[in-house]
Formats: structure tokens, C-alpha cells, sequence
């Protein structure tokens, strides 16, 4: 007489899509979508108390806690802040000085990494290294020299006085970034083009270029966000309010009328919608130049 021995039967995993065992909480997604809830919270709750306050009139402001919806609006507010802060006029230099400065500082600073990435020369990298040394610089030590040069050059309180520092202090750091991503491109890209007869400045312009797009779109925002808000060069440069940037306007708004919170805080809150456009337009290729790098293709 046989006797059969049971084996018991073990039922395979069942497994989600991402290879997790069904049943079991995801600790690190649920941890990340909490950091994420709490930081898109801590960036969404001023915007919000900016534009609520915005809209409201003084005794509402005064009367009403800060973050409830106003019962009239008041887009007054809105026109009083354009008509008091002369906003028409300080955005417009603001825009003129980063239209001009922003993409002329990239085109200097890819054709500069792109000579020090491909051109081999005695001391190369000790000027990489100057370069870098002058991207950590901070401005406030060249305040009181640059009023001097600037005084002596006739170009104290002018738009053209200012873009050219704006240009000497934003450039080092863009060679510095562009350096290296210019040095990820393969050389066979530009040996293959030169074999069909291309110039080294059709290869710059026609293929080094558009490869950089990403890194180029991520540093054209931060460029502009900075040359937007810059303060420091401005006030020490600036004289007349017919030249006043945004970020003099604002300082000059909330000291003449900081008790006006309605105007004060539509001004300020409409001095930060271009930089918001401008984020949304190169959004995409943003997020690309900041991961440019991380994955080894």
C-alpha cells in the first residue's frame, strides 16, 4: 500500500504593476506625496493672503481675518497701485533691461564654454577656474567700485549702466554651467558634421545650440528671475525714478503708502506675474536643464 505524501501549494505573489505586494502601503510614495502636498501648500499660502488682501478694502482688511475671501471686491485697488507705483513705466525699464541682458548673457556665456570645452589650450582650466572664483563673488563687495567706474563713465543712473554689471556678474556662473554640459556632447557629432564641410560656427549655431536647449531654457529662467528682482546694483546705480526697475518701485510703494495693504499688495502682486509667465512658457524644458546630467544616456 503507497501513501502519497500532500505537498502543500504555495500561491505565488500577486503582484501590482510596480512589483508591489498587494496589500502592503507604500511608505515612501505616501511620505513623497506629503512632502509634496506640503510644499506646493507653503508656496500656494502667500500667493493666496497676497491676492485676497489685494482685493479687499482697508476697513475689511482691518476687520476680517486675513485669509477669508472678501465680501466686496475691490479691484480699485488693482488701478490705484498701476496709477501710485507708476507701474506701467518700472515694469517696462524691468523688461527692457532683462530682454536685452538675458539672452545677450547666454550667447556670450555658450560661446565662451563652448570655446573653453572644445579648444585645447596651455591654461584652460586655470581660466575655468578664474571663471568659477568669479561667479562666487558676491555683489554687495562690488557696490561701491562700480559706482565709481560707472560714475566715471557717464553711465551712472541708465538703463545701459546697468546692464552692462548685470552682464559681469551673471555671465561667470552661466560659462560654469554650460562648460559642463557642452563637455557631455560627444566629439563625434561635430568630427561627422566637419567631414560634410560644416564651419565651426554653423556647428555651434545649428547643432551645439539646439543639443543645449534644456540647460540653456533652465538658465534663461533663473537669469531672468534674478535680473528681474535684482535690487542691490539697481538702488546704487539708479537715480532718477524714470529709470527705476520693479524692485525699486516696490521698495519706494511700500514706503510712501505701506498702510495702503490693498494697493501695496496688488502692486507686488502684479510685479510677479511676468516671472510667473515666463516659468510656465520654458517650464517644460526647465525641469530637462535641471536633470541634464543625472541619467547616463
Amino acid at each position: 500500500m503507497s501513501s502519497a505524501i500532500a505537498t502543500p501549494v504555495i500561491a505565488p505573489e500577486i503582484l501590482t504593476p510596480a512589483g508591489k505586494r498587494r496589500g502592503r502601503p507604500d511608505y515612501v510614495g505616501i511620505g513623497l506625496w506629503i512632502s509634496l502636498g506640503i510644499t506646493a501648500l507653503l508656496w500656494f499660502v502667500p500667493l493666496y493672503l497676497m491676492f485676497v488682501t489685494s482685493v479687499k478694502s482697508k476697513p475689511e482688511i482691518n476687520t476680517t481675518p486675513q485669509w477669508s475671501l472678501p465680501t466686496t471686491w475691490e479691484w480699485g485697488n488693482y488701478a490705484s497701485a498701476i496709477d501710485t507705483g507708476d507701474l506701467w513705466v518700472t515694469a517696462g525699464n524691468s523688461l527692457l533691461v532683462a530682454a536685452i541682458k538675458v539672452p545677450l548673457g547666454l550667447l556670450i556665456a555658450a560661446a565662451a564654454a563652448y570655446a573653453l570645452a572644445r579648444i585645447r589650450f596651455r591654461y584652460g582650466r586655470t581660466l575655468l577656474a578664474v571663471i568659477a572664483v568669479g561667479s562666487m563673488v558676491p555683489v554687495q563687495i562690488g557696490l561701491g567700485p562700480l559706482f565709481s567706474t560707472m560714475l566715471n563713465l557717464g553711465l551712472l543712473d541708465s538703463l545701459g549702466g546697468l546692464i552692462l554689471p548685470y552682464l559681469a556678474f551673471g555671465i561667470p556662473y552661466q560659462i560654469f554651467v554650460l562648460y559642463g554640459f557642452f563637455r557631455g556632447i560627444p566629439d563625434e557629432l561635430e568630427e561627422s558634421a566637419r567631414i560634410d564641410g560644416a564651419s565651426t560656427f554653423r556647428i555651434f549655431w545649428q547643432i551645439i545650440l539646439p543639443l543645449a536647449k534644456p540647460a540653456l531654457a533652465a538658465l534663461f529662467v533663473l537669469d531672468f528671475v534674478a535680473t528681474w528682482n535684482e535690487y542691490a546694483m539697481a538702488t546704487t546705480l539708479l537715480r532718477s525714478q524714470d529709470h527705476w526697475t520693479v524692485p525699486l518701485a516696490v521698495q519706494s510703494f511700500s514706503t510712501q503708502h505701506g498702510t495702503d495693504y490693498g494697493p501695496m499688495n496688488a502692486f507686488i502682486f502684479m510685479s510677479a506675474i511676468p516671472v510667473l509667465i515666463i516659468y510656465l512658457l520654458f517650464q517644460r524644458y526647465f525641469v530637462q536643464g535641471a536633470l541634464a546630467g543625472a541619467v547616463k544616456g
